[in-house]
C-alpha cells in the first residue's frame, strides 16, 4: 500500500485501540486486593511500586533485591505506604519468592541482564508481570519471554510507558490519528543527554550488603568496581545494550506507536567510542541506527558530549510529514504545519493535587514528576487487561519489537554491516555470524531460556 492509504488505516485502527484503551481504564478495580511482588528494589523499581499503591489498594506481600541494605530499605517505604500498614516478607533470591505461589502480579526492575530469567520464572509462577525494558540483553532472551507469556496466558506489560504518557495520547489523537502530518516516510529519534559514565574507577570489594555473584547471575564477571551498583552499572555493555538499549528503545517504541509499525526490514548503525576514552565505561559514546520500514526510516542518533540540536528537545522522537512535524519528548510535544495553520502543543501532566506524594517521592527517590502521570496510566492499563484477559497497550510482543530491534542495531554496529532479521524463524537472513550473536553465553551455572 501507499504511503497515504497505510497513515490512513494506521489512523483508524489507532482510533479503535484508543477506544479500547479508553474503555478498559474505566473497568472497576478488584473487589480483593491484588497480591503484589516487586523483584529489583532500587530506583524504578520503587517508582513503579509507588504508583502501583497510588492508583489501587494491592498488598505488597514480597520484595526481593540481592542487596540487603537496599531491600530493607524498601521495606520499610512500603510498609509506611500501604493501606494495611504490614511490612513486606523479604527475599534476596527470587526463586523462594516464587515458590510461595501467593501473587498475583509482580513487578521487576532489576538491571536489564537479569529481565529474562526473572520474568519467565515469574509468569510460570502464576503471576502477570510489570517488567522493565528492555525485555532481554540479547534477541533470543528476549523473543523467550514472549513465547513463556503465550504459553502460561499471562498479562505482562513492559515499561515503556511513553504509549501511556497523557500528552502523547493527545498528540496521537489529534496529529497523527486525524491526518495532520500527511505523508510520513521519515522519523527521527534521538537523545544527547550526557549520560554516559566518565570515571575511571579502581576495582574495589563489593560493599558487604551486596550479593555480588547472585547480582552478576548469568553475565560475565567482571572485577567489582563503583560504578557497578547502584546505578550506573549501564555503563557496561555486559549488563545491557548501552545507551540505545536504554533511551533508543523508548523513542524507537514510541514512534512505532504513533504510527502503526511493526518489526524493521533492515537496520544498520555505525559509531563507537569516539570522543571519551579514558572511560572505563564499553558502551558507546557516539552512535547512530537506522530502522529500514521500507516506505519509511526511523533514524537514531545518540551523543554524550557536545550540545543538542534542538535545546528543547535533547531525548525525543520528531515525525516529519508532508503537511508538518511532530515533536514528541516525555515533556511535551509540538506539531509545526509547513503552510500555515494552527501549531498545536501539549505538555507533561503533573497531578501534585491529586497525588501529592510525588513531590516528596521526587525529592527523596527520584521520582521523575512528569513520568509519575505515565506511570500510573501504564498501570490502569495493566490492571485492567489482567481484569479482562487482555493485551496491555506495551504488551511483551510490543517490547520484544522494540528491545530486539536496538539490540539488533547494536550488533550491526559490532559487524559492520546491514541485518536483515526474520522474526518467524528468528534469524538474520543470510548471516550465520549475525545469527549466532541472537543468542549471548551465559555464565555457569545458568542456563539461557531459549535453550
Amino acid at each position: 500500500m501507499d504511503r497515504r492509504n497505510f497513515l490512513t488505516r494506521t489512523a483508524a485502527l489507532a482510533s479503535i485501540a484508543t477506544t479500547a484503551h479508553t474503555a478498559r481504564a474505566a473497568a472497576p478495580a478488584a473487589a480483593k486486593p491484588r497480591r503484589v511482588g516487586l523483584i529489583g528494589c532500587g530506583w524504578y523499581g520503587k517508582c513503579d511500586l509507588l504508583q502501583l499503591i497510588n492508583i489501587e489498594p494491592v498488598e505488597v506481600v514480597s520484595l526481593c533485591d540481592v542487596d540487603a541494605n537496599m531491600l530493607d530499605e524498601a521495606a520499610g517505604l512500603i510498609e509506611s505506604r500501604q493501606v494495611s500498614k504490614k511490612r513486606p516478607r523479604v527475599y534476596a533470591d527470587y526463586k523462594e519468592m516464587l515458590a510461595e505461589k501467593d501473587l498475583d502480579i509482580v513487578l521487576i526492575a532489576t538491571p536489564d541482564h537479569w529481565h529474562a530469567l526473572a520474568m519467565i520464572a515469574a509468569v510460570e509462577a502464576g503471576a502477570d508481570v510489570y517488567v522493565q525494558k528492555p525485555t532481554g540483553v540479547d534477541v533470543l532472551e528476549s523473543r523467550a519471554m514472549l513465547d513463556a507469556a503465550r504459553r502460561t496466558g499471562r498479562v505482562v506489560q513492559v515499561g515503556t510507558q511513553r504509549r501511556s504518557t497523557p500528552h502523547l495520547i493527545e498528540a496521537k489523537q489529534k496529529v497523527v490519528d486525524a491526518g495532520l502530518l500527511g505523508d510520513v516516510a521519515f522519523a527521527e529519534v534521538c537523545c544527547y543527554y550526557h549520560m554516559r559514565a566518565k570515571k575511571n574507577p579502581p576495582t574495589i570489594a563489593p560493599p558487604p550488603s551486596l550479593d555480588f555473584d547472585r547480582w552478576t547471575g548469568p553475565a560475565p564477571l567482571r572485577p567489582y568496581n563503583e560504578l557497578i551498583h547502584p546505578r550506573s552499572w549501564r555503563a557496561f555493555m555486559e549488563y545491557g545494550n548501552g545507551i540505545v538499549g536504554d533511551m533508543c528503545v523508548h523513542m524507537l517504541d514510541m514512534v512505532r506507536w504513533q504510527l502503526g509499525l511493526g518489526w524493521p526490514r533492515r537496520i544498520s548503525s555505525a559509531g563507537g567510542i569516539l570522543v571519551d576514552t579514558d572511560s572505563i565505561a564499553n558502551i558507546t559514546d557516539t552512535q547512530t541506527a537506522t530502522f529500514d520500514f521500507e516506505d519509511l526510516n526511523v533514524v537514531w542518533t545518540h551523543r554524550s558530549w557536545g550540545s543538542a540540536p534542538d535545546p528543547e528537545f535533547p531525548w525525543a522522537g520528531i515525525i516529519y510529514g508532508s503537511k508538518g512535524t511532530l515533536k514528541l519528548s516525555v515533556q511535551k510535544y509540538e506539531f509545526i504545519p509547513r503552510s500555515g495553520g494552527q501549531k498545536l502543543t501539549g505538555n507533561a501532566v503533573i497531578e501534585l493535587d491529586q497525588y501529592p506524594s510525588d513531590q516528596s517521592d521526587a525529592d527523596k527517590w527520584n521520582m521523575e514528576l512528569h513520568v509519575a502521570s505515565a506511570i500510573r496510566g501504564h498501570m490502569r492499563d495493566f490492571l485492567n487487561a489482567i481484569d479482562d484477559r487482555s493485551k496491555p497497550v506495551a504488551d511483551i510482543e510490543q517490547g520484544h519489537i522494540s528491545s530486539a530491534s536496538c539490540i539488533l542495531a547494536n550488533n550491526a554496529l559490532a559487524l559492520g554491516r546491514t541485518l536483515e532479521f526474520d522474526p518467524l524463524t528468528n534469524t538474520v537472513v543470510g548471516d550465520e555470524e549475525a545469527t549466532k550473536m541472537l543468542r549471548r553465553p551465559y555464565r555457569e551455572p545458568y542456563q539461557h531460556p531459549a535453550g
